[in-house]
């Protein structure tokens, strides 16, 4: 597979750095640097696409912000590209109506936009699902008895977080391991942002540790701590679905709540990021926060 990279700022070197490191350097085959300082909006793009472009299969846009993410499509067909990644870390990078108009204008071109780069999974694309395979949510294998004995990364974040999350993990309590993993995070120069995004009511930054959080509880086969639906509460009949509509992690593409087939809202342990968004906006009161050890689902 043949990568062309735009990057932009420290964030789109480091996930170069990253993707080298763990033995991608031979599929980059170009990459253009852009300023971080490029106008907000742009009328022609031409000046700004590079010369001599090679063929490609994949064109992944990292740490560009506004309209210069537009030139993704224009270099996807000088380079023959059928599909692009542009991760979204940031609600002003990537607002909804820009990533409309980057879709609008390539639509022969398979276009992913992860929310944040950490959520990418295989999506039925040869060239994104092959780089999914080992870049974006967090996979890791662990073994432990009452604390972490190993753990090795299946598929880790672009940027390098995961594995610098789980150096520190060894010999950590299991049970304390799904937090200690947050707070890790938070350590590490992450660039999503703390500005909630409006699309789905969160921070990129938290959609960023429920990842790696939802990692470390499929490891252990465990969650320490989720969001718990009251049955003799809940009725979908008297409300209008606030748990599924509200919840961060529905509204990037995950099976977060569900309705079994009683009609009762389900919360998925193993993807909960215990936000509380839910629990705030049932008009039921039908949805808590509990701690405690609830395995999950084979």
């Amino acid at each position: 597979m043949k990568i062309y990279l735009l990057i932009s700022g420290k964030y789109g070197s480091r996930v170069v750095n990253n993707l080298a490191e763990h033995g991608m350097a031979s599929n980059i085959v170009g990459m253009e640097e852009f300023p971080q300082d490029l106008p907000e909006f742009i009328e022609d793009f031409t000046s700004y696409i590079p010369q001599n472009l090679p063929p490609a299969d994949l064109i992944i846009a990292v740490g560009l912000s506004g309209d210069i993410n537009m030139i993704v499509t224009y270099i996807a067909q000088e380079t023959g590209a059928k599909s692009a990644i542009i991760p979204v870390y940031d609600p002003q990078q990537m607002p909804p109506g820009l990533q409309k108009e980057i879709q609008e204008s390539a639509p022969d071109v398979r276009i992913v936009f992860p929310k944040p780069f950490c959520s990418l999974e295989p999506v039925g694309d040869a060239p994104i699902d092959e780089f999914a395979t080992r870049f974006g949510k967090p996979v890791l294998f662990i073994k432990s008895d009452r604390y972490i004995k190993k753990v090795e990364v299946l598929r880790g974040a672009p940027c390098g977080s995961t594995d610098y999350i789980v150096r520190g993990l060894w010999s950590t309590p299991a049970e304390e391991a799904e937090s200690s993993a947050t707070l890790k995070l938070h350590n590490y120069p992450c660039n999503a942002s703390s500005d909630t995004d409006p699309a789905v009511g969160d921070t990129s930054m938290h959609l960023a540790s429920y990842q790696i959080k939802e990692a470390i509880k499929r490891g252990l086969g465990f969650a320490m701590k989720t969001a718990v639906v009251d049955p003799e509460k809940c009725n979908p009949e008297k409300c209008q679905e606030e748990c599924i509509k509200s919840c961060p992690q529905v509204l990037i593409g995950l099976d977060t709540v569900t309705f079994n087939p009683d009609k009762m809202a389900e919360i998925d342990p193993a993807t909960c990021g215990y936000c509380e968004i839910c629990v705030r906006e049932c008009p039921l009161d039908a949805i808590e926060i509990k701690s405690g050890r609830f395995k999950l689902n084979e």
